[in-house]
């Protein structure tokens, strides 16, 4: 992706209030153009460092333009490092995290008729996934899967079959699949942040099964 470079004028001139003003008196001034247009200049590297996701800067950049005071504004940059300052040193080791390979991608369509698949390990989990399972079982294991987005979808159809998923903790499930002559097993709910990832299940289990589990 080939992302601007920040202006030298953005750097020079964050996007804070006056100085001079107050605390609240500074918050609840108006911010102008030039204002978002640096929040912008700003956003825009943060994706370039990979600091935020391709979501999460389109989110902002929507907040962005709607923002009309600098309290608005402030939120948006919160958690960046200062333009023009190093970040500060993470209090956590992320030598393992950094060490890992990046997520092999898989077809969007998982099927065993009168077989067996599975996926697990580092994987890369597309927005929606089809599952078959005809006289067959699949195995699902989400623990160290990559999600494409913060909701994904998992449409199921399994007829004479068995689906059987693992997910971590912190994960919220969501459940819509339709049992005929069949179950589905779904683990009780973590306590989660608004924010969680969620996998969804849509589809049927007719004459088959499908467990869920939080491991």
């Amino acid at each position: 992706m080939n992302v601007s470079e920040p202006s030298a004028t953005a750097d020079a001139h964050p996007a804070v209030p006056p100085a001079g003003e107050s605390g609240g008196r500074a918050a609840a001034l108006r911010a102008s153009d030039a204002d978002r247009d640096r929040v912008a200049d700003r956003l825009r590297e943060a994706l370039a460092e990979g600091r935020i996701t391709p979501d999460e800067h389109a989110e902002r950049i929507d907040a962005l333009y709607r923002a009309k005071t600098y309290a608005d504004l402030e939120p948006l940059v919160a958690d960046l490092p200062a333009p023009g300052e190093p970040a500060p040193e993470p209090r956590v080791n992320l030598t393992k995290d950094a060490a890992l390979p990046a997520p092999r991608r898989e077809s969007a369509s998982i099927v065993a008729v009168f077989g067996g698949a599975d996926r697990r390990g580092r994987w890369l989990v597309e927005p929606t996934t089809t599952v078959l399972a005809v006289f067959g079982g699949v195995d699902l294991d989400f623990r160290t899967a990559v999600l494409s987005q913060r909701t994904v979808t998992l449409n199921v159809t399994c007829l004479f079959g068995g689906v059987s998923v693992k997910v971590p903790p912190g994960v919220r499930v969501e459940n819509a699949i339709s049992a005929v002559f069949g179950g589905v097993s779904v683990p009780e709910e973590d306590v989660l942040s608004p924010d969680a990832p969620v996998i969804r299940f849509t589809g049927a289990a007719i004459f088959g099964g499908v467990d869920i589990e939080r491991e």
